[in-house]
């Protein structure tokens, strides 16, 4: 079943953010536009490279009202000493979020049971706690940050536009589609 237009399922957790530990729960992520980025766990190969891809785009997701939340299966603990160690992790400016239990693991499904890790899943979540975009692979492909500020401009178009729809490739400012008969078989 996919998750799709589904609301996040209630959850509590803590987060690195800023110097502090801080709560993060579903109740945090309403009223604005959320990014979750799963990821395996904290020191390991590729995953700095993607905190700090977000790291250098953060100001754009910001600019568009979006928090980023970064995801691994380790305790905010872990995420304290990743950000003070790692030049890359360092630059993060948003919260670093611990999931010991795996319940937002499980909940996103991308829990990788035998090994008690998470698959990079990036998920887009609209101010109402509603998911409109997914995409989960394998965790030996690293991600590319701009392609999820792509699906997230996208998906507040569409949201600030009703009954308009974005083509393939569509980027900010690019022609929409409405849906109709009249396109049947036109394009």
């Amino acid at each position: 079943m996919s998750l799709i237009n589904t609301q996040i399922v209630p959850f509590k957790t803590t987060a690195f953010h800023n110097g502090k530990f801080v709560p993060v729960s579903n109740e945090t992520l309403k009223g604005k536009w959320s990014v979750l980025i799963f990821m395996p766990a904290a020191f390991t190969f590729n995953c700095p490279t993607e905190v700090e891809d977000a790291a250098d785009n953060y100001a754009e997701f910001q600019k568009m009202g979006a928090e980023v939340y970064i995801v691994t299966t380790d305790t905010h603990f872990s995420h304290k000493v990743w950000h003070e160690t790692s030049p890359a992790v360092g630059k993060a400016r948003f919260p670093l979020v611990g999931d010991p239990t795996h319940a937002l693991t499980n909940a996103f499904g991308v829990h990788i049971p035998e090994e008690g890790l998470a698959l990079r899943g990036t998920f887009i979540i609209n101010p109402e706690g509603t998911i409109k975009t997914m995409e989960v692979h394998s965790n030996e492909i690293a991600r590319d940050v701009k392609e999820t500020l792509r699906k997230l401009k996208a998906a507040q178009y569409t949201a600030a536009h009703p009954g308009e729809v974005c083509p393939a490739k569509w980027s900010e400012g690019d022609k929409t589609l409405t849906p109709s008969l009249d396109l049947v078989g036109k394009i």
